[in-house]
């Protein structure tokens, strides 16, 4: 029998509390183990004559559809996928909430996805159904694929041409879901930020706290992945080429509009339009309404283009200081790597990768960064040959750690381990070379040691 199953049937007499009781308790025992032909009968007995006895109704009864449109012959199919649909309208009806909290948004974006799934509505009835998910109930409406779908089918009657979706609005719901799916995989990193600091304390975590490790990372890794993939449908329309005469357009009536102004900066940064009259007026507009760290950044961006890096710095260190939240203030000083990794002053650089993760521990990217610095200095950090190819080990080792706290960068990680390994001394060259077990020092600005691996490994 399942336990602590909460049944409100004020409207039913105890004989058929009882019944509904026994009817969810058994299908829910059956659909456990994914005995879905089991659980079928009391599972219908039970959607039909109280409906709103337990959640479970809804929550298992979208498994034992799903499993039914599987596996029944084809006249059947949509007998059941029509059902599901159903299904969906129903559990908004009796169990909008969750704990407390509206899953309104989650919900209706299953009946979309699974509209679209089953090929059951045209593509504006699409967009539409993902649209209203999303507006809805916003908060609940976090799956990463939803997401990507709701803007893929307004996207669709774009390239079509729909006369009710305009550049404006493409514009609109493609910057709207670019937070969404900045906020949602910030919010996964954060948690998974507190147990790599554990890992770090060499504080072992409990079985749990692996398990949401792993979930998390695997939440952070379809965010990413689903937000690349909407930023490459849009790729044509967002171009340098189109985003200048559209902001443009549009500046006089936003120029006063913050949330605007701060998205065209990021949106012409993030496409590396910065050499264009727009992108300093949208910079000194931003900072103009709301001096911020963003704002402050992007000035330090334009005095260092301008050739004034000194200047520059003060900028950017300003922005650094301005930014409360330990993510954003990583994503600063990332950038402030970047911009010193590409002039090669990899001292400065790695010290901002390495603040940058003292911040947000779940940045893999500053650790690839580092490794691929480390690699680049081959030729100038040790006396030998053996001593110039070690470094590759060190290399290697912060594309581990990249592939250990960050998931969503572990195929580019996995490639450097590989390509730092295949250049790193070899066990025939540690054997000829006399070096097992010995320490190397690193005198350039690396000024880090490595261990030489044991033969035996």
């Amino acid at each position: 029998m399942v336990c602590g199953l909460v049944f409100l049937a004020s409207k039913v007499n105890a004989q058929s509390d009882d019944e509904c009781l026994q009817q969810v308790s058994i299908f829910a025992e059956y659909a456990k183990v994914k005995n879905y032909d089991a659980a079928l009968e009391p599972w219908r007995s039970a959607r039909k004559n109280c409906p709103s006895a337990n959640a479970a109704i809804y929550s298992y009864g979208e498994r034992i559809l799903r499993e039914l449109i599987e596996n029944s012959p084809e006249d059947q199919k949509d007998q059941h996928i029509d059902d599901l649909i159903v299904l969906y309208d129903q559990w908004v009806k009796y169990f909008p909430k969750r704990k407390g909290k509206s899953e309104i948004g989650g919900i209706l974006g299953k009946k979309a996805q699974a509209l679209m799934d089953y090929e059951k509505a045209d593509p504006k009835s699409l967009y539409i159904s993902f649209r209203d998910a999303y507006q809805k109930d916003p908060d609940s409406f976090t799956n990463p694929k939803h997401i990507y779908n709701y803007f893929k089918t307004l996207h669709d009657l774009f390239k079509q041409k729909n006369p009710d979706v305009t550049e404006e609005l493409l514009f609109d719901v493609y910057e709207n879901l670019s937070e969404k799916f900045v906020t949602e995989g910030e919010n996964y990193s954060k948690r998974l930020d507190q147990l790599i600091k554990k890992e770090d304390q060499e504080i072992a975590l409990s079985n749990v706290e692996q398990s949401n490790k792993k979930a998390f990372g695997s939440y952070i890794n379809a965010f990413s992945v689903f937000h690349s993939n909407m930023d490459k449908i849009i790729a044509s329309e967002a171009s340098c080429e189109n985003l200048i005469p559209f902001y443009e357009r549009n500046l006089e009536e936003n120029k006063g509009d913050l949330v605007w102004v701060k998205r065209a900066t990021s949106r012409m940064y993030g496409k590396d339009c910065t050499d264009s009259d727009l992108f300093v007026t949208l910079v000194e507009t931003m900072h103009q309404l709301e001096p911020s760290a963003d704002s402050a950044y992007f000035l330090g961006y334009l005095t260092d283009q301008a050739g004034n890096s000194q200047e520059a710095l003060k900028y950017f260190k300003e922005a650094i200081a301005l930014e409360d939240d330990a993510y954003k203030k990583a994503t600063i000083l990332f950038r402030l790597g970047v911009k010193f990794k590409k002039v090669k002053s990899y001292t400065s650089a790695r010290n901002y990768f390495l603040q940058a993760l003292k911040n947000r521990p779940s940045l893999g990217r500053a650790y690839l960064a580092i490794a691929d610095m480390y690699a680049s200095s081959a030729n100038n950090c040790g006396d030998t040959q053996f001593e110039k190819r070690a470094i590759y080990w060190l290399a290697a080792d912060q594309a581990r750690r990249a592939s250990r706290v960050d998931p969503s960068v572990k195929r580019d990680a996995d490639r450097f381990i590989r390509s730092f390994m295949g250049r790193a001394p070899s066990k025939t060259d540690i054997f000829t070379e006399g070096m097992e077990g010995k320490s190397i020092t690193f005198k350039c600005w690396v000024g880090r040691s490595v261990t030489v691996p044991s033969l035996s490994k």
